[in-house]
């Protein structure tokens, strides 16, 4: 028995959800490091704030995708976590533009993005979950869509309250201007209401229903592996443990002795305290690996902790591939994301003064990119498909990500802001894209049990180089880029080449064969 191929209409309510999740990250991306500076942070202590949001992704997705596997209730598989997600990020949207202090912002934006994760994981599940392998790239090129609507409409909203309906987009130091506080209350109504939308409008399939679907399906993309043997994947596990464990440990030590001026690189002693993200987490990752080769030799492994690293050591090729691809591609993004605003201030508009009305007249006109460069996202979320049609998913992909770098890297070079918005078509396209091919190549080579966790595991990738722009990105800007946060973008560019070379390489049996195998439409017209 094989999956039934789903009507437009119901691709679309099954993916509407994706609406809400992201005008939440929306009006977080293009606002949360303006609330940071009104609240006094400084530009160069901007990515450790931000270290929140990767690091929640890290810890959640892969067990809220791990869970989500084993759940089955009144409200299905995925949609319970749908819904609490929903209701936890309507409060944090409620809660972060009124933060008095910064502290108390970081900390809401750990709050806010672990329930935005925790209401998306099961999202890119869920349409490996509902559509047959011929639909999914239709399926995930539907959420590219909503996500480029929602982003729109989130990063340019305190821009239209300002210039449209007269809100104050200034305020007293310290004080988060009115018109980005009204932001966040409509952005949290939105969420609410779409993701509640899916959650009624769609049913999902019992597991023994997704159990013959799969049994009927062939193994498109998918090379099965012996299990390694216990003993085996422990000594593997206690290798690896004991590298990580060695190079962090070595690393922190010499990081915290340039940090306190016993090794000097230059006259002054270098603030390089962020890279302790880096080195810290390779020490717990090794430690973490140990535990897992202890847990092994004994025999422990029926627990979600062993489950999810015997997963991780035992990717599909495909998703070995991708991964490279992916770390590419999303530290280029973190990097715009985290220097848009201090950049085209700065460079752009001459002012690093986040009371001043230039200032937020330039922090205003990012969110305004950020929404350009997401209505591109959304339009080119219906074109990807035709281009992979005729060329193949790979070859689209490297395209577009092409045309992002080149998007990015242009920002150094155009002077007058108001010409930044040709930069998003580049990025919106590679934005979609990337949004959306991974997805469809990676969960033809999936086995439907596991679409969760690995799904949640798939997300290191994007999580990890955020961490690593997060500990190095300031450090680059202070010491080698002058304090111009311009060239952060710049750098971000150049990685997204590399991830457009690395897409080359990637294997993608699965979509061969789908395209040889197609003689029809990739959505019904109708019931």
């Amino acid at each position: 028995m094989q999956k039934p191929t789903l009507n437009f209409w119901q691709i679309w309510n099954m993916c509407f959800g994706f609406l809400g999740i992201q005008v939440g990250f929306g009006l977080q991306n293009a606002n949360v490091s303006r609330i940071f500076q009104t609240l006094g942070a400084d530009v160069g202590a901007i990515p450790i704030l931000w270290i929140a949001a990767p690091l929640t992704g890290l810890l959640v997705q892969p067990i809220i995708g791990y869970m989500s596997d084993k759940t089955w209730g009144r409200l299905g598989r995925r949609r319970p976590y749908f819904f609490y997600g929903a209701l936890a990020t309507t409060a944090a949207l409620l809660i972060m533009p009124n933060s008095p202090v910064l502290w108390v912002a970081a900390g809401m934006l750990w709050i806010m993005d672990a329930s935005i994760n925790v209401t998306m994981e099961p999202f890119r599940a869920f349409v490996g979950d509902m559509l047959p392998h011929r639909q999914r790239t239709a399926g995930f090129a539907m959420q590219s869509f909503f996500i480029g609507v929602g982003a729109v409409f989130a990063s340019a909203l305190p821009w239209i309250l300002t210039n449209w309906f007269s809100m104050e987009n200034t305020a007293p130091p310290g004080v988060v201007p009115d018109s980005v506080k009204l932001a966040f209350y409509i952005g949290a109504a939105c969420v609410l209401a779409a993701v509640m939308w899916t959650i009624f409008s769609t049913k999902e399939y019992p597991p023994d229903k997704l159990a013959e679907f799969e049994a009927s399906e062939p193994p498109i993309g998918r090379k099965s592996e012996a299990a390694a043997g216990a003993a085996a994947r422990a000594s593997t596990y206690f290798r690896w443990g004991g590298i990580c464990l060695a190079a962090g440990g070595v690393a922190t030590i010499i990081v915290a002795q340039i940090a306190l001026g016993r090794i000097r690189l230059a006259e002054e002693a270098l603030k390089v305290n962020d890279l302790y993200i880096v080195t810290v987490g390779a020490v717990v990752f090794g430690l973490i690996l140990i535990a897992a080769g202890i847990l092994k030799q004994r025999g422990a492994t029926s627990n979600p902790f062993s489950d999810i690293i015997d997963d991780l050591f035992s990717m599909p090729p495909q998703m070995k591939q991708l991964a490279v691809v992916q770390f590419f591609s999303w530290f280029a993004l973190f990097s715009m994301w985290i220097y848009s605003t201090a950049g085209v201030t700065a460079h752009h508009y001459g002012t690093n003064d986040p009371t001043s009305a230039l200032f937020n007249k330039g922090a205003d006109w990012v969110g305004v990119l950020f929404a350009i460069y997401n209505g591109f996202a959304a339009l080119a979320a219906f074109t990807i498909p035709v281009l992979a049609a005729r060329t193949s998913r790979k070859t689209a992909h490297a395209i577009n990500l092409i045309l992002g770098g080149a998007g990015l890297a242009s920002f150094l070079f155009i002077r007058d802001p108001q010409w930044l918005w040709v930069s998003m078509i580049g990025v919106g396209i590679a934005w979609a894209s990337i949004l959306s091919v991974p997805y469809s190549i990676l969960s033809g080579a999936l086995p439907a049990k596991k679409m969760g966790v690995y799904m949640g595991i798939f997300n290191f990738f994007i999580v990890i180089p955020q961490l690593l722009a997060a500990s190095i990105l300031g450090i680059f800007v202070k010491y080698f880029f002058g304090g111009e946060a311009i060239y952060a973008l710049a750098l971000g560019g150049a990685s997204m080449g590399i991830a457009a070379v690395a897409t080359i390489f990637v294997e993608d049996s699965a979509g061969s064969r789908l395209k040889k195998d197609s003689k029809g439409p990739t959505i019904a017209a109708g019931r």
